[in-house]
């Protein structure tokens, strides 16, 4: 196989590893953030509830996690596994343990606004709600952009773990590709492309860092 085909499948699976970046994003950022109102929650339940949640997400490897979503629905409710699911798993699984994540990240940040922000926006007439989207929201995503750029970093190297339900992402394809020609190279083209990919993302998440640089 010539490097240049070789390119060009790697090309067309990192579509799939693309795709489970950008999906968990989407999904794990908001769901991050609702997490992180449980775990500040006065509600003891609730509290207790999302920091369980997250021990568990951060304590258990995210390969187990895959697993344990793919093939639930058949152990728990006898439910047919179809290969069409296994996208979706992927999805749900790399959500739910990226989310707890973005949770500690969000809650941390918010936890760092002094209160007297609070106080401040109470005497302006300002409701809870506006309080923290008008006020403390924009200082929170500022304070916490350089760790969850971390872990979007991570997310792009992760999304290999994809191949423990046997998804084909660009990682699968490129040990399928490596196991035929019995040499590493398409493993060595692989790397490449996630190297490439994580200076995107750190390029633009850096972008965006810079853009709310406001007192420089």
């Amino acid at each position: 196989m010539s490097l240049l085909t070789m390119v060009s499948q790697l090309g067309v699976a990192f579509v799939e590893t693309l795709k489970i970046f950008c999906l968990t994003l989407l999904f794990s950022l908001p769901l991050g953030l609702i997490v992180s109102f449980g775990r500040m929650s006065k509600c003891a339940p609730l509290s207790w509830l999302t920091k369980l949640y997250i021990s568990v997400m951060r304590g258990t490897p995210l390969m187990l996690q895959l697993i344990v979503v793919y093939f639930g629905p058949y152990y728990v409710f006898g439910q047919k596994i179809t290969s069409s699911y296994r996208f979706t798993a992927v999805i749900i699984a790399f959500s739910i343990n990226y989310a707890a994540y973005f949770a500690e990240i969000f809650r941390s940040g918010i936890e760092s606004i002094p209160v007297g922000q609070h106080e401040a926006a109470k005497v302006l007439g300002y409701n809870k709600l506006q309080t923290f989207f008008h006020i403390i929201f924009p200082q929170m995503v500022k304070r916490v952009l350089p760790p969850v750029t971390n872990e979007t970093i991570t997310l792009v190297k992760d999304t290999s773990l994809a191949f423990a339900i046997a998804y084909a992402e660009m990682f699968k394809k490129a040990k399928e590709i490596a196991a035929a020609q019995s040499s590493v190279m398409a493993l060595m083209v692989a790397g490449v492309f996630y190297y490439v990919f994580n200076l995107l993302v750190a390029w633009v998440m850096g972008r965006i860092e810079k853009s709310m640089s406001y007192y420089k």
